[in-house]
Parts: C-alpha cells; sequence; structure tokens
C-alpha cells in the first residue's frame, strides 16, 4: 500500500498569514458563523452560500488551525482513494486532480494507496483507519457484486462512489456520468451528418459502464432504424484496439465493391483508447480519413490528435463526490445523511475526426 498524502504545490497567497475568519466573512458578505457552519457543518449551508465562502476562504489564502480542530472535532481530514487506471487512459488523473482541489477547499486532504483486487482494498482499509484514522473513502471502478460499500458501513466509515451501483445494493450516495447519453449523442450526430453504417468497438462484455456506453449506440441506431452491425470488444488498450479495428475493417478491405449503404462509414468507440487504436489502424492501411471515429472521455491526447470524443464533467463528479463525503463526514451525531444518486450529463466534443461520408 502506498501511504502517500497529496501535496498542494500552489503558492500561498501573500494574504494568506492575515487572512481571518473575520475577513473571510466580510469578502463573502456572511457572518463569522456561517463561515465556520461551511468548515464545520456543510450540511447547514446552502449550497450557494457555501460556494460564495469557499470562493473567499481560496481568494485570501485563509488556512484554519488545522491541528486545534482535530482535537476538537476528532477528526484527520484525511479522505482516502484507491489508485487505480491504464496505462494511456488519464480520466483517473484528471479525477484525482479535480477530486484533490475539491477536498482542499473543504480543508480536506487526499490519501492515496493501491490494490489490484477488491479483497485487497477492503484490507487496505482496515490499515488505513488504523494508521491513518481517515474520515471517509472515495470508491472508484464499481461494479455487480460489489461488496466494498458493505464492508464500509459495517464499519461505520462514510463513503461516496465515482460510479453507480450496477445492481441491487442502492444503499449509498453516488455520482456518476451518463455514458449512454454520452454515446447516443455522438451516434446521432454521425447520423444527422448523413453516416448509416455505424459501428462500435467496445470494452468486453463484463464492463457494466462498457456495456451502457454500448446501449447508448444502440439506442440511436433503433432510433433511426438503422441496422446495428455486430459490435467488436477488446481490452481497453491500444494493441488490443488495432486489432480490434482490423476485424472490423476486415470486410471492407475483402470486397471494395460493397455498396455505400453496407461500408462501414463511422465507428463509435467506448473510450478514447480504443478510438486512437482505431486510427492507428486505419493510418497503417493507409486509409487516415476513410472512417470517422469518435471516442470518450475526451483527453488531452484526443485532442492533440483531432478526435472528436464525449467530455466527462470530471471537475463536476469531483465536487459532488467531495460535498456528499463530507456531509457525511460531519454530520451531527445521531444524525443521518441522506443519500443522493447523481448522474451527470457529459458533452460532445466534435472534432476533425468526424465528419459526412465521403469526405
Amino acid at each position: 500500500m502506498t501511504d502517500t498524502a497529496t501535496n498542494n504545490t500552489a503558492s500561498t497567497p501573500a494574504s494568506a498569514s492575515k487572512a481571518t475568519l473575520d475577513s473571510v466573512a466580510k469578502l463573502a458578505c456572511v457572518s463569522r458563523q456561517t463561515v465556520s457552519n461551511v468548515m464545520n457543518s456543510p450540511a447547514l449551508v446552502k449550497a450557494e452560500t457555501a460556494e460564495r465562502v469557499h470562493q473567499a476562504i481560496k481568494q485570501l489564502g485563509y488556512r484554519p488551525n488545522l491541528a486545534a480542530k482535530r482535537l476538537r472535532t476528532g477528526q484527520s481530514r484525511l479522505i482516502g482513494l484507491r489508485i487505480v487506471g491504464v496505462d494511456g487512459d488519464a480520466v483517473f488523473d484528471r479525477f484525482l486532480h479535480a477530486l484533490t482541489d475539491a477536498a482542499a477547499l473543504r480543508d480536506y486532504r487526499i490519501i492515496l494507496y493501491t490494490s489490484p483486487t477488491d479483497a485487497g482494498e477492503i484490507a487496505a482499509f482496515d490499515e488505513l483507519l488504523d494508521r491513518w484514522d481517515i474520515d471517509g473513502i472515495v470508491l472508484t471502478s464499481t461494479h455487480r457484486g460489489d461488496v466494498r460499500t458493505d464492508h464500509l458501513a459495517t464499519k461505520g466509515i462514510p463513503c461516496v462512489t465515482f460510479g453507480r451501483p450496477w445492481d441491487d445494493s442502492d444503499h449509498h450516495s453516488w455520482v456518476d456520468v451518463d455514458g449512454r447519453a454520452g454515446t447516443k449523442a455522438a451516434t446521432e450526430t454521425l447520423i444527422a451528418a448523413g453516416h448509416r453504417r455505424i459501428g462500435f468497438l467496445g470494452w468486453q462484455p463484463d464492463s457494466d459502464v462498457g456495456n451502457d456506453r454500448e446501449a447508448g449506440w444502440r439506442e440511436a441506431m433503433r432510433e433511426a432504424n438503422l441496422d446495428c452491425c455486430e459490435p467488436v470488444r477488446r481490452d481497453n488498450t491500444l494493441d488490443s484496439a488495432r486489432m480490434g479495428a482490423r476485424e472490423m475493417l476486415a470486410p471492407a478491405v475483402a470486397d471494395s465493391d460493397l455498396p455505400v449503404t453496407d461500408a462501414l462509414t463511422a465507428v463509435v468507440c467506448v473510450s478514447d483508447v480504443m478510438a486512437l487504436g482505431m486510427l492507428a489502424e486505419l493510418a497503417a492501411q493507409g486509409r487516415p480519413t476513410g472512417i470517422s471515429i469518435v471516442g470518450f472521455d475526451n483527453s488531452t491526447v484526443a485532442a492533440s490528435n483531432g478526435l472528436s470524443s464525449v467530455d466527462q464533467p470530471l471537475v463536476a463528479v469531483a465536487d459532488h463526490c467531495a460535498r456528499l463525503l463530507i456531509d457525511q463526514i460531519e454530520r451531527p451525531s445521531g444524525a443521518t445523511a441522506a443519500l443522493e444518486r447523481i448522474l451527470l450529463p457529459p458533452k460532445f466534443i466534435p472534432r476533425a475526426s468526424s465528419r459526412p461520408p465521403d469526405q
């Protein structure tokens, strides 16, 4: 396990040493008690008021006496997060940075740990509690049969998940991005541009997130009365994506006289990694602009390669995760935190990789 707390390297404003609770209250046009409530009992403050106070805290560089607060409240002000992700996939890194910022605005820090399995992560929870006395956990990579939230509930540890539950275990607050809506919007955009034969390059069928994104493509095709060709599913790596791309492109290579209505003219991909693999294979076959490609995640690599993609609002996801978790941590003794389920809409970002057919 990696016992590493993230380190904020931003310089402290010159006014930080002079900033007080009173100066924050004055700048935010609220009472001193309201500032205290925002930091200690955020559930008592309206969201718009809390945001104004957080902005004032950030502008002034106010830093409360955390050592005194820990003694008074018994809280470590540490939130645990497991390091996950695949090489070449920057979604987790972007989420980590956004969550670190969102937590810091509320005077919390993120402590990172690693584990290759859910069972290992559950063991890591106990170690974190023993060594660091963490206040709560943000879980990611939710899936069917996920027992991590149940384990934390039995321990009395607050948690929130980035990712919805995919079965009946909907007993905790969660935040997620509507992948189905994202791929549906991307597919509808391609259809509106004139595409009729649109493929889907997805993940293996045991991926709930991948299946959800595939469902959006199917829904758009069905509503347009268009036939869905059989999706190709591979692992989320460039090499695996290129293998999938070769499978999808094989009929067109074997029979260049296919009617336009039967030839594949566009592909919606479950991630930017898969889409970049598709682009690489098209370039290797000497037809880099022959088929429109859409990815998912709107990574910086996608943008630099002119790849159309579906953008996940990761800053908003992180902010909601931090808010929901800290509301649980700081709720008054005996009070029950309200459960919230937040499904955020993504946004399709068109670029050069998607165009009308025959262009």
